[in-house]
């Protein structure tokens, strides 16, 4: 039997009230484990609270605490796999950041829920059990960090939530799933194509705070005031465009006259597609595309990057890569 270590954060998950008004984070992991008495036919099962927090309030000082755990556990003989529970609106981010910063190759796997644990038909035990069946598995091994919701597999880089009401809130977008699962059996369709984990340049760097990094979206008549201080208070930031990466003249003269040493990055505000260098919008070359990274995980890439101390040359070489 495997050993399995579930790491708690909170969220909807371990929420109390009723699906439409609820606190997350109010509930006890070992009380939802107590409703899944079939998850101990799967694997031997160890709790570690790690915190108890909606997950709009995991801050990046909760990343790098959950990569250090992860990290012990991973070099832990006595653990096979590590589930990690955790609340669906920041979700992505968590995931991405350890999908690039963790130098193990045990499966690591992420679920939570969108009905609290209290709810009528709350889907988080059948979540956490799929996820703890999956970390049991050989085919999670070396794959990533990846997550379980609805029946569905996803890989940390590219699982992005589209909908904030329907149990299966998650998507791909055009990329597809990972795989699905069916109770306790693991059906892999694909394997994640980009660097991650330990194969990552960024899993054995060593990070006691990040640099700061912002996001600008872009509007109808979005304020370029706006832009120019952002780009003198912040490290980096990220330009949520409009279609491929795009945004108004105003905005492209700020990024033209900028000659600060914050770095800058195209994202897009859309859910598919891809941000390339443009000639257009950019003909200076004076940003970065995040090619299919949303703003907030191209942020977390850039803060990465940033830390290590990395120029516009490397800057451009690991959106390209990761």
């Amino acid at each position: 039997m495997k050993n399995i270590v579930i790491i708690a954060t909170g969220g909807t998950i371990a929420g109390s009230g009723i699906a439409s008004s609820y606190k997350a984070g109010q509930i006890d992991v070992n009380e939802i484990l107590a409703t899944i008495p079939r998850i101990n036919e799967l694997a031997s099962i160890r709790l570690i609270d790690f915190c108890q927090k909606d997950s709009n309030d995991i801050t990046e000082k909760d990343w790098l605490g959950l990569r250090s755990l992860c990290y012990a556990l991973g070099c832990d003989k006595e653990v096979d796999g590590i589930v990690i529970t955790h609340g669906t609106d920041s979700f992505e981010e968590t995931a991405y950041f350890l999908n690039l910063t963790l130098d193990i190759d045990k499966p690591v796997v992420m679920t939570g829920a969108m009905r609290p644990a209290t709810a009528t038909s709350a889907d988080g035990p059948m979540n956490l059990y799929e996820a703890v069946a999956l970390a049991c598995r050989p085919k999670a091994k070396g794959a990533g960090v990846l997550a379980v919701f609805a029946d569905t597999i996803y890989s940390g880089r590219d699982i992005t939530k589209t909908n904030s009401l329907k149990t299966n809130a998650f998507d791909m977008g055009d990329v597809g799933m990972l795989g699905y699962m069916r109770d306790d059996k693991v059906y892999m369709q694909n394997l994640p194509y980009r660097l991650h984990t330990y194969q990552s340049e960024f899993a054995r760097a060593e990070f006691d705070v990040l640099p700061e990094a912002g996001i600008y979206y872009v509007h109808t008549d979005c304020d370029p005031q706006l832009l120019a201080w952002m780009l003198d208070r912040y490290d980096g930031v990220v330009i949520a465009g409009s279609g491929s990466g795009n945004y108004p003249k105003a905005i492209q003269e700020v990024i033209e006259n900028y000659e600060g040493r914050a770095k800058i990055v195209r994202a897009s505000r859309l859910l598919e597609g891809s941000v390339f260098e443009s000639d257009v919008f950019d003909p200076l070359h004076k940003t970065i595309p995040a090619y299919r990274l949303s703003p907030h995980k191209a942020r977390i890439l850039l803060m990465l990057a940033l830390a290590q101390g990395y120029e516009q040359a490397d800057l451009d070489r690991v959106f390209e890569l990761y």
